[in-house]
């Protein structure tokens, strides 16, 4: 009896353009993965029918506005099609960022956005993400690089779509600020403002949640440690869960008002004990990155 050939790991990466595609295929293509970038759309199910694209084990393809006779329709229905094959384990990631932020990465690199047309960069920018849109529904995955460095995206990717042989639900912890507005993709959000603030106490208040001294006063907050260990339970009870429901990444949120103490910490703690078991966990602290 033949051995059945393991699934081909095929990565659908799309998105809006200056969101960090190209660095996404680039990390990817570090990690093992075959890449290929800005693939005419009607050449992308010929080519994972080809006998000798089978033959390579974890392939990561580019699609966006710069690919020939792109459509979202047309590739949301080939991505669905390529979902329902049996020989193929398909992520589909849609790269974002918010439009102050793809505005000023295309005038300082003086970039001309693939949908300028005769029009403004701004209205080039309005006009993608409209057409691009009824994509993220569909993601497996959906990744804003507003705040994040090339580093830490390359730290999350490799989190989330290694080349591992038993794939598990990847977990990304994030500590934000609710000044600066909810996590677009975040499942989980949590609000640690009812904590003592760090910010009030001079001594603490340059320093952030990674200091020892600011994680003690934390700590010593009325409530913290029945609060965290609650927290705790709750979460690693539901990881399961998700993961049951075929849920393949999951964004924890951890918020306070500036984003740099307590939520900072709790962040710290949670994702040290999530990974505790072998667990794929990332972190990231969006407003330590500005």
């Amino acid at each position: 009896m033949s051995e059945e050939r393991p699934k081909q790991k095929l990565v659908l990466i799309t998105g809006l353009s200056g969101a960090g595609r190209s660095t996404a295929l680039k990390v990817l293509e570090d990690e093992g993965y075959e890449a290929i970038d800005n693939l005419p759309l009607p050449m992308m199910e010929p080519l994972l029918d080809d006998n000798q694209t089978a033959q390579t084990s974890a392939l990561a393809i580019a699609v966006d506005v710069r690919s020939r006779r792109f459509d979202a329709s047309d590739f949301l229905g080939a991505a669905r099609r390529l979902r329902k094959r049996t020989d193929l384990d398909v992520s589909l990631v849609f790269m974002t960022s918010d439009a102050d932020a793809l505005q000023r990465r295309f005038t300082e690199t003086r970039r001309r956005h693939p949908m300028t047309g005769s029009g403004s960069l701004t209205q080039g920018l309005e006009a993608e993400r409209a057409l691009m849109l009824p994509i993220i529904e569909d993601a497996d995955l959906v990744i804003d690089t507003t705040f994040m460095t090339s580093a830490e995206l390359r730290r999350h990717l490799g989190v989330s779509l290694s080349l591992d042989d038993n794939p598990r639900l990847s977990v990304l912890v994030t500590s934000f600020s609710y000044r600066m507005g909810l996590p677009r993709n975040a499942d989980l959000v949590f609000d640690v403002r009812f904590l003592s603030n760090p910010h009030y106490v001079d001594a603490l208040r340059d320093m952030t949640g990674r200091d020892p001294e600011v994680g003690e006063f934390i700590k010593n907050s009325t409530g913290f440690a029945e609060f965290f260990d609650r927290l705790g339970v709750l979460v690693r009870d539901l990881i399961p869960a998700y993961a049951d429901e075929g849920k393949r990444y999951l964004t924890i949120a951890v918020g306070c008002t500036g984003g740099r103490h307590r939520s900072v910490f709790v962040a710290e703690r949670l994702a040290a004990l999530l990974s505790e078991g072998g667990r794929r966990v990332s972190l990231q602290h969006r407003e330590l990155m500005t």
